[in-house]
C-alpha cells in the first residue's frame, strides 16, 4: 500500500498534489477507450500488469491504481484497433454500418474486471447494474480478458445477461462447461489441450522427472491439478511442486525452496499459474538454481513472453509454448496502420498518447497528467512526440506481435456480419438495429472463420478455436532471442502430432537435460516399481529366464518363441541351440561310428572265418545254422548303431527300438536254442532215452522262431498303436531344444525290453544249469558269461536309460548296444577263434571222440 499525505491545494497549475489531482487519478486509473459505431464491441483487455491500494491522505479512502503497464498487453489495444478499422474499411462487411468499442484494462484484477464489465454496460463511471444511460448504444458482445482470474468472473457475469464473449488468453478449464457458460468462446484452447502437448514434448526427450513451480491461487492451484492428473496418466512424475504466494517471503529469506530445487535429480521445471512481475520477483531470487536448468513454459507464460526479458539469463535455452494462428500481422496494411499511428494526427486518443508518455516519456497537452506519471512512474517526461514513432518500440513492429486479439476481434465481426445479412432479409427496414443478447451466440457457434491464406475454421463443442502450439527456445548470443523449434498439431495423424527440429535447439551446457529419477533401464531389462515410491522411480532388473526387452525402460519382457531363446545381452531372441547326437558335431559320435564299424568289421571276419572252416567240428558242434544266425544278429546289432545318430525322425525313431529289439530278440533265442540242443544232446545220450526224437534242426529252428516272433509280434502291436515318434523337449536345458525320439507307448518299450531280458534270464538260467555237462565244444559256459554280462548290462542301462535326457540318453542305448553285442560275440565265438587259430589239434574229429566220456 502507498500512502500519499500532502499540504493543502492551491489554484492554477501547481505541482502535484494527489489530493487536488484526485480526479486526474481516477481519470488516469480507469485507462478507458473509447470510438463510437452503431455496433459496440465491449472489451476488457489487460494492459497493467497488476494493481497498488493508494491512500491519497489520512483522511481519505485507500483507491487503487494500475501499475507497471506492459508494452506487449498495450500493443493488444493497438490490435484491437486495427481490426476495427479494417472491418470498418471493408465494403462487404458490415454494409451501411460502423463498428465501434469500449474498452477498460481491467489490470489483471479481477475486480477491476467486473467494475469494467458494468461500467460499459451502464455507461457511467459509476457502475450501476441493470441500468443504461446510453440508450441508443448498442453493445454487441464481449473482447477478453487475457487471463483467466479475470475472464471467469466477466463469464459469469455476462452469461447471466446473455453477452457473448470471445477471450483471447483465458486457458481455464472450467470455461468449457457450456451449461454454466453458454455465450462464452475463446480464440486459445484450454490447459487441457496445451497439457497434452506439453506431455507429449516430455515424452519426446524422456523427460519423466519434472518440477512444477506455479502461482499460489486458484488459477495456479487449478492449473497444478490439471496438469499434474495428465502428466501422472503419461507416465511423468512430478519430482516436487512449489506454490509461489506473492506475498509471502518469509519461505525465500528461509532459504525453503532453494534447497528443495537444487536436491532434485530433475532438470527440468514447468512454469504455470498466474503471470505477474510479483512472481517474477521471487523467481529471481532463486535464479542461482533455476539458471542450472531448463525452464518450460506454459501458454500463459507464452502469450506473456516479454516478461522473459526480465531476467535473460535465468530464461536462457528456455522453452514456450504459444497458441499459433492461421496468420500473422506482418502485412503491408498493419505496417502502413503502425506507420500513420501518431498523436499529432489522433490528439484525441488517449490511448496512443498513454503510449507515448509511458514507453516513450514523452509530454502531453495536460501538465497536471505529465506531474502524475512522473510522479506514478518515477520518470522525467520531455517533449518528443513528433520525433518518436510507434514502430521504435520493440513490441509495436508490425511482426513483432500474435494476431490473437486482431483474430478474436475478426471473428466477432464477421459473426455480427452474419448475424446481419440473415436478419435483415426477414425485416423491411433495413436500417432497423438488431439486439444482440442472446442472439448473437447463435451465430458465433456456427461460423466458418475464413483467415487469409488458411482452412475455413470454427469454434468446437467447447467454444474454443482449435489451433497448433508453437515451440520456441529463447537463447542469448550477442542479444536475446528465439527460435521456433517445433509445432503441436492436434488435428494431424497420431504419428505426426509433434514435429521437434533438434538442430535448431540450444540448450545449457550444449547437451540435452536429463529428467528422469532413475537412469533409463538398458535393454535386457524391465523396471521394478519401488516401494512405497512414484512410478518413475524404480530399479531395473534383468529379464527372466526366456524372456527379452528390446526397448529401453520396457515396463515388460517379453517372452521368446517356442524355437528361439534369448541371446547373452537378452535383447533380442535367436534360434535355440538344437542339441542331438550329430554325425559331424560331436567327437563321441566319430568314437562311436568307428567302434561300429570296427566290431562289425570282426563280426564279419569271425563269420567269414566260420564259413573258411566250415566244416571243422568246431564249427559244426551245436548247430552252426545257429552260429551263422547269432553272428548274423550281432552283426545287424551292430550297424543298429547308425540308427541312433544323426537328426532324430520319425522313420528312424520306429526303426532305433525295433531294430536292436528285434535282433536281439533273435540273437538271445540262437543262444537259448543252443542252450537247450546241449541239454537235449546230453539227455539223448543215455540208452533207451525218449530225447533222442528232439535231437535236430527242427528244435533249434522252432525254438528261434517262436521266440522272435513274440518278440515281432509285440514290436509290430507298439507301432500299430502308439508308434515312437519326434519330440522337441524345450524345457530341460534353457536355450537348447533336444530333438529326441519319445517311445510313444511306454508300455510298448518297457514290453519290448523286458522280453528281450526275460529270453536272455532264461537262457542264463538254463546256461548255468548245462554248464558242467561233458562235451568237448560245449558252449553252455561261454553262453552263462555272455548272458550274464548281456543282463548285466541292461539292468544297468534302466536306471541310466531313465536318469539323462537328449544325446546321453542316446549314448547310454548304444553303450548297451555295443557292450552286449561285443560280450556276446567275445564269449561266444572269441573261444572257438582262438582254437580254430592257435589250437587246431583241438579243432579234429579224433580229439572230438576222444574226450567223449567212456
Amino acid at each position: 500500500m502507498i500512502v500519499l499525505c500532502v499540504g493543502p491545494c492551491r489554484p492554477g497549475v501547481q505541482p502535484f498534489n494527489p489530493t487536488c489531482h484526485l480526479e486526474i487519478i481516477k481519470a488516469v486509473q480507469e485507462h478507458e477507450y473509447i470510438q463510437e459505431g452503431d455496433i459496440m464491441i465491449g472489451g476488457v483487455m489487460t494492459a497493467h500488469l497488476y494493481m497498488i491500494n493508494v491512500t491519497l491522505t489520512k483522511d481519505t479512502a485507500t483507491s487503487f491504481m494500475c501499475a507497471s503497464p506492459s508494452q506487449q498487453n498495450f500493443r493488444h489495444f493497438i490490435d484491437f484497433r486495427f481490426a476495427v478499422e479494417q472491418t470498418n474499411k471493408d465494403p462487404t462487411r458490415l454494409p451501411n454500418l460502423t463498428l465501434g468499442y469500449h474498452i477498460y484494462d481491467s489490470c489483471g484484477d479481477p475486480k477491476k474486471a467486473v467494475i469494467s464489465v458494468f461500467q460499459i454496460l451502464s455507461g457511467t463511471t459509476d457502475p450501476v447494474p441493470n441500468y443504461s444511460c446510453v440508450r441508443k448504444r448498442n453493445i454487441a458482445g464481449f473482447i477478453g480478458d487475457l487471463l483467466s482470474e479475470t475472464t471467469v468472473p466477466i463469464a459469469q457475469i455476462l452469461s447471466i445477461y446473455g453477452y457473448s464473449q470471445i477471450s483471447y488468453g483465458a486457458t481455464d478449464p472450467s470455461l468449457r462447461d457450456r451449461v454454466t457458460f453458454p455465450y462464452f468462446f475463446r480464440t486459445v484452447q484450454s490447459d487441457v489441450s496445451s497439457h497434452s502437448a506439453l506431455g507429449k514434448f516430455l515424452r519426446h526427450f524422456g523427460w519423466t522427472w519434472v518440477g512444477i513451480i506455479t502461482s499460489d491461487d486458484i488459477s495456479g492451484d487449478k492449473e497444478h491439478q490439471h496438469l499434474s492428473k495428465y502428466l501422472y496418466s503419461q507416465g511423468i512424475c512430478i519430482a516436487f511442486a512449489i506454490r509461489i504466494n506473492i506475498n509471502d517471503i518469509t519461505k525465500l529469506y528461509q532459504n525453503y525452496y532453494m534447497p528443495l530445487i537444487s536436491k532434485s535429480s530433475t532438470s527440468i521445471i514447468l512454469l504455470c499459474g498466474t503471470v505477474s512481475l510479483f512472481f517474477l520477483t521471487r523467481l529471481i531470487q532463486m535464479r542461482s538454481v533455476l539458471i542450472k536448468r531448463t525452464l518450460i513454459l506454459s501458454t500463459n507464460w507464452g502469450i506473456n513472453d516479454m516478461i522473459l526479458g526480465y531476467d535473460q539469463y535465468m530464461f536462457n535455452c528456455s522453452l514456450v509454448f504459444v497458441p499459433g494462428y492461421p496468420y500473422h500481422l506482418d502485412t503491408p496494411e498493419m505496417r502502413s496502420f503502425l506507420e500513420n499511428l501518431h498523436p499529432s494526427k489522433f490528439p484525441e486518443d488517449k490511448l496512443l498518447e498513454n503510449i507515448w508518455m509511458m514507453f516513450h516519456l514523452c509530454l502531453s497537452e495536460d501538465p497536471n497528467k505529465n506531474h502524475l506519471y512522473e510522479y506514478i512512474y518515477l520518470h522525467q517526461l520531455h517533449n518528443c512526440s513528433r520525433q518518436k514513432h510507434i514502430a521504435d518500440l520493440p513490441y509495436f513492429k508490425a511482426g513483432s506481435s500474435s494476431p490473437q486479439v486482431h483474430l478474436t476481434v475478426d471473428m466477432m465481426s464477421q459473426a455480427l456480419h452474419d448475424m446481419n445479412m440473415q436478419l435483415s432479409e426477414k425485416n423491411v427496414k433495413k436500417r432497423e438495429m438488431y439486439h444482440y443478447v442472446h442472439q448473437l451466440y447463435h451465430y458465433l457457434k456456427t461460423l466458418q472463420y475464413n483467415p487469409r491464406d488458411g482452412p475455413a475454421l470454427c469454434f468446437d463443442e467447447n467454444g474454443e478455436y482449435v489451433t497448433r502450439y508453437s515451440i520456441f527456445n529463447y537463447f542469448i548470443t550477442a542479444m536475446w532471442n528465439k527460435n521456433l523449434i517445433g509445432e503441436f498439431s492436434p488435428w494431424a495423424p497420431p504419428d505426426q502430432l509433434l514435429k521437434i527440429a533438434l538442430n535448431s535447439l540450444t540448450w545449457k551446457r550444449n547437451k540435452i537435460p536429463i529428467a528422469q529419477c532413475t537412469d533409463s533401464c538398458s535393454l535386457g531389462f524391465r523396471k521394478a516399481p519401488r516401494p512405497r515410491a512414484q512410478s518413475c522411480c524404480y530399479d531395473c532388473v534383468p529379464c527372466s529366464e526366456g524372456e527379452i526387452s528390446n526397448t529401453t525402460d520396457s515396463t515388460s519382457c517379453l517372452t521368446c518363441p517356442d524355437m528361439e531363446w534369448p541371446n547373452e545381452g537378452k535383447d533380442h531372441c535367436i534360434a535355440r541351440k538344437e542339441d542331438f547326437l550329430s554325425y559331424t558335431n560331436d567327437h563321441i559320435s566319430v568314437f562311436i561310428s568307428s567302434s561300429s564299424i570296427f566290431f562289425f568289421l570282426i563280426t564279419l571276419w569271425i563269420l567269414g572265418v566260420f564259413v573258411a572252416y566250415w566244416d571243422t567240428p568246431i564249427v559244426r558242434a551245436n548247430n552252426r545254422s545257429l552260429s551263422f544266425l547269432l553272428l548274423v544278429s550281432i552283426k545287424l546289432s551292430f550297424l543298429s548303431v547308425f540308427l541312433f545318430l544323426g537328426r532324430p525322425v520319425d522313420i528312424t525313431c520306429m526303426l532305433r527300438i525295433i531294430t536292436f529289439g528285434i535282433t536281439f530278440s533273435i540273437a538271445v533265442s540262437s543262444l537259448l536254442a543252443k542252450t537247450i540242443m546241449v541239454c537235449v544232446a546230453f539227455k539223448a545220450t543215455k540208452p533207451g532215452s525218449s530225447w533222442r526224437k528232439w535231437v535236430g534242426v527242427k528244435l533249434s529252428n522252432s525254438v528261434v522262431f517262436f521266440c522272435s516272433s513274440i518278440q515281432i509280434i509285440i514290436c509290430m502291436t507298439w507301432l500299430a498303436i502308439s508308434p515312437p515318434f519326434q519330440e522337441l523337449d524345450l524345457h530341460t536345458y534353457p536355450g537348447t531344444i533336444i530333438i529326441q525320439c519319445n517311445e510313444g507307448s511306454a508300455i510298448g518299450f518297457y514290453s519290448v525290453i523286458g522280453y528281450m531280458g526275460l529270453l536272455a534270464a532264461v537262457s542264463f538260467v538254463l546256461a548255468f544249469l548245462a554248464r558242467t555237462l561233458p562235451d568237448s565244444f560245449n558252449e553252455a559256459k561261454y553262453i552263462t558269461f555272455s548272458m550274464l554280462l548281456f543282463c548285466s548290462v541292461w539292468i544297468t542301462m534302466i536306471p541310466a536309460y531313465l536318469s539323462t535326457k537328449g544325446k546321453t540318453t542316446v549314448c547310454v542305448e548304444i553303450f548297451a548296444i555295443l557292450t552286449s553285442s561285443a560280450g556276446l560275440l567275445g564269449c561266444i565265438f572269441l573261444p572257438k577263434c582262438c582254437t580254430i587259430f592257435f589250437r587246431p589239434e583241438m579243432n579234429t574229429k579224433s580229439h572230438l571222440l576222444g574226450n567223449k566220456p567212456h
